[in-house]
């Protein structure tokens, strides 16, 4: 009689599964709000979308990865935090346009399912949840045998956000003279990281675990800084209809990011030297002789969000805003007439 074949001898455990989903339950549970109409485990994750306080509510919706940064977790076996960067690389992205976020859902996938992996992963997605008041709703946990190497993963996030239409932060308004200001990043945020891995591991020869004197900090930890959230710098901001327009510096650079929220007939020039690089890049950059263009196109050089806004006293309001909530804003350039391209200066 031949042997009796079951799901887990083709690598797919169901036990192992439902312990991860068990854990998971416990950190969603702490993001849900009154307006959260389902538990993790329905089909479908539910919502109450009654927004009786606006006038016309627009759904704003965004899906993004935390890239190669995930070798890096793999590499110092810190898997608690990627997930955090995730939620607020979402939130970031609709943050843009104005919007609020009300809930996210993630997407693991590994090829043997490690529950406390797992877990660590979720729980740090259920933290930028809470830290953004944002609801965790559901998400997906695949095992996937002979897709990935052992012991790595894959994460994906996707968020949907709120706002009035006539709030609705587009750009169109944006005119030459115009104040472009900076909100500073921690480090290399979620992008740029197959350059980075290069350079450090390849060309410099270090480890995850090496300390660099110049980072104060061991490369893992150096490359393991959290994607920040702009949220709460931004969002006293939202109503006052001081902001022109916003651009979340991620893979491109500033060079790339900008021209996507300007108008036709302008552009942006960026004065070299007006706000603080972070060594990490410096670092990098000295390592691998890299061109100071491919720098700005690659990593965000130490700036996370880009507003802008008149150059009046609405410049200096945000400022003010700003920097009364322990942050710190900086004017880094202007808007010119142009054809939609950053000029360094």
């Amino acid at each position: 009689m031949s042997k009796s074949i079951t799901y887990s001898d083709a690598g797919v455990s169901i036990d192992a599964a439902n312990r991860a989903v068990e854990q998971i339950k416990e950190s969603a549970r702490k993001t849900f709000n009154a307006r959260t109409l389902s538990e993790i485990g329905s089909f479908g994750g539910m919502f109450d979308g009654a927004f009786p306080q606006m006038r016309a509510p627009v759904l704003v919706a965004s899906a993004d990865g935390v890239g190669t940064k995930l070798k890096v977790a793999f590499e110092t076996n810190v898997h608690d935090t990627v997930g955090r960067d995730l939620v607020n690389h979402c939130v970031n992205d609709i943050l843009v346009q104005g919007a609020r976020p009300l809930f996210f859902l993630d997407y693991v996938a590994t090829g043997k399912l490690a529950p406390e992996v797992v877990a660590a992963v979720v729980e740090g997605c259920a933290r930028g949840c809470r830290e953004n008041g944002c609801v965790l709703l559901g998400g997906e946990t695949a095992e996937m045998p002979g897709f990935y190497a052992e012991g790595e993963y894959d994460i994906a996030g996707f968020i949907v956000g709120v706002v009035d239409r006539e709030k609705v932060i587009d750009g169109k308004g944006i005119e030459p003279g115009d104040a472009v200001l900076a909100l500073p990043s921690v480090g290399l945020h979620t992008n740029g990281y197959s350059l980075a891995r290069k350079l450090f591991f390849e060309v410099a020869g270090l480890k995850a675990d090496s300390r660099v004197e110049e980072l104060n900090a061991t490369v893992g930890e150096a490359l393991l800084a959290p994607h920040k959230s702009y949220l709460r710098e931004i969002e006293g901001l939202l109503d006052t209809g001081a902001i022109r327009g916003l651009a979340h510096i991620t893979g491109g650079g500033l060079l790339e990011n900008i021209p996507r929220v300007l108008p036709e007939g302008a552009g942006v020039e960026i004065v070299l030297g007006s706000w603080d690089v972070p060594p990490i890049f410096t670092l990098m950059q000295r390592l691998g002789n890299v061109p100071e263009r491919e720098m700005f196109r690659t990593f965000n050089m130490g700036v996370g969000m880009i507003i802008i806004c008149p150059a009046t006293q609405d410049a200096e309001m945000i400022r003010s805003h700003v920097t009364s909530l322990g942050g710190e804003c900086r004017e880094i350039g202007r808007v010119v007439a142009g054809a939609r391209e950053v000029a360094l200066l």
